[in-house]
């Protein structure tokens, strides 16, 4: 076989292919973002190209997984590391993604698998003395402390998983530029995803988060792997939550929920009871709903407050809600209930920092603006779940038994809900079927 190089151009942003170089991408307009690579082509004594490799699908066998060891992470990733796959594992710096790893890594080499930490930020005794304080240090597992990346891969099918610690650290010694460089980031994940795939051994790398709360480095990196994880938390609380963006072996819509302790991160099983304040004075302006979270079902705090404002163009603020969500379920219950808030500063707020997309929570956030608006509370023994629609009509929700389970599990009497809904109450619960918002805040007021 002959072997000749072929050249070409390669947008950093978008991945497009061109034969010549140009300021402006023709792909995704972006500008200065081509670059030059050379491609070695492989070619048979008539000059044609070497054909693909063609299979039968009913011959090659899927996949195996391998768990982490870490229940919430397993759940998220739908049952455990791809064997092959390239997962990036992304968060804000000291939200804990090197603390979940490493608890990862200790748990999978107890399990009996080679594993491989790959650390191109730390030194070994920096490792170290985070794995002591997490139990790790003890577990068995290979750690490598440089930025090379040409040294570590012919490794990679000595081990079943590896981390690389983190993208933008590492150095593609072919590619110029310098470490976290688009071109070197780029770099690094198409040669940890070709070896990957190549050996079988599941790969991790992890990446930083930029000011806007963008994944750093080229869009391009996304689409390389196969699973994207957004590791996310507040500074000032002590909860974590993990959501796939992207996962090819998958769901998307799964949560993990961590706490973060002295001894590293922990698992919460239950993190209804983290969303929802216990106590039995009623409160205006608060109402309870059951979202789903994936597969999960949690029972979230939606709490509302209003007061006059002098000026004339009042605060919408909410936190937890889409703003935009929030007024437009104002003017629905303006519209069609009645409560005008047009000279009211409104804010709302999720407890927890749970972020809510589900659109069940619209009876909720309805419920808890009228209370807030007319300073009247609600029973703290009531849930209201439903989509209100722009007529004020209350629609029914998917997977209705699963939330009324959870609201009777924990002491929940009152399900509000749709008149369209056909689900039998479980035991304990009393549902309250209303077929539009004002006869919802009817049943209220009375």
């Amino acid at each position: 076989m002959a072997k000749s190089i072929e050249k070409r151009f390669r947008c950093g942003e978008c991945g497009f292919f061109a034969r010549s170089w140009s300021g402006k991408c023709p792909s995704c307009g972006s500008w200065g973002t081509l670059e030059e690579e050379a491609r070695i082509v492989e070619t048979s004594g008539q000059g044609t190209e070497k054909g693909p490799v063609v299979c039968n699908l009913s011959d090659v066998s899927p996949p195996r997984r391998i768990p982490s060891g870490i229940g919430e992470l397993d759940r998220v990733l739908g049952g455990g590391w791809v064997t092959g796959s390239v997962t990036l594992l992304a968060g804000e710096p000291g939200v804990g993604k090197s603390t979940l790893l490493l608890q990862a890594c200790a748990s999978m080499a107890g399990a009996g698998n080679r594993v491989l930490y790959v650390s191109g930020e730390e030194s070994p005794s920096q490792v170290a003395l985070r794995g002591k304080r997490l139990g790790a240090a003890g577990a068995g597992f290979s750690l490598i402390c440089q930025e090379g990346l040409q040294e570590i891969l012919p490794m990679l099918p000595d081990f079943d998983f590896a981390v690389f610690d983190s993208v933008q650290a590492m150095r593609h010694a072919e590619t110029p530029g310098w470490p976290g460089t688009p071109g070197q980031v780029r770099a690094v994940a198409q040669g940890v995803s070709e070896e990957a795939k190549r050996c079988g051994c599941a790969a991790v790398l992890v990446g930083h988060i930029t000011k806007d709360g963008q994944i750093a480095g080229p869009k391009l990196l996304e689409h390389m792997v196969d699973v994207v994880l957004h590791f996310s938390g507040d500074k000032t609380s002590p909860y974590r939550h993990v959501r796939g963006m992207k996962n090819r072996y998958g769901s998307t819509d799964e949560l993990g929920v961590f706490e973060m302790m002295e001894a590293g991160l922990e698992g919460i099983p239950d993190p209804s009871r983290l969303y929802w304040n216990e106590a039995t004075c009623p409160i205006p302006g608060t109402a309870m709903t059951v979202v789903l979270e994936g597969s999960r079902p949690l029972v979230a705090e939606i709490q509302s407050l209003s007061c006059a404002t002098p000026f004339p163009y009042p605060k919408r603020t909410a936190r937890g809600v889409a703003v935009s969500r929030m007024g437009l379920l104002l003017a629905v219950l303006e519209r069609r209930g009645g409560l005008a808030s047009r000279s009211m500063d409104v804010f709302m707020n999720v407890v927890g920092g749970l972020n809510i997309e589900d659109p069940a929570a619209d009876l909720a956030v309805c419920v808890s603006l009228a209370s807030s608006l007319s300073d009247c509370p609600l029973p703290r023994d009531w849930v209201f779940i439903g989509e209100v629609g722009l007529g004020g009509e209350v629609r029914p929700v998917p997977r209705i038994l699963s939330r009324l389970k959870e609201a009777a599990r924990l002491g929940f009497a009152t399900v509000v809900t749709s008149r369209y809904q056909d689900q039998e109450a479980p035991p304990g619960i009393n549902i309250l079927k209303v077929g539009r918002l004002s006869e919802a805040l009817k049943e209220l007021t009375g």
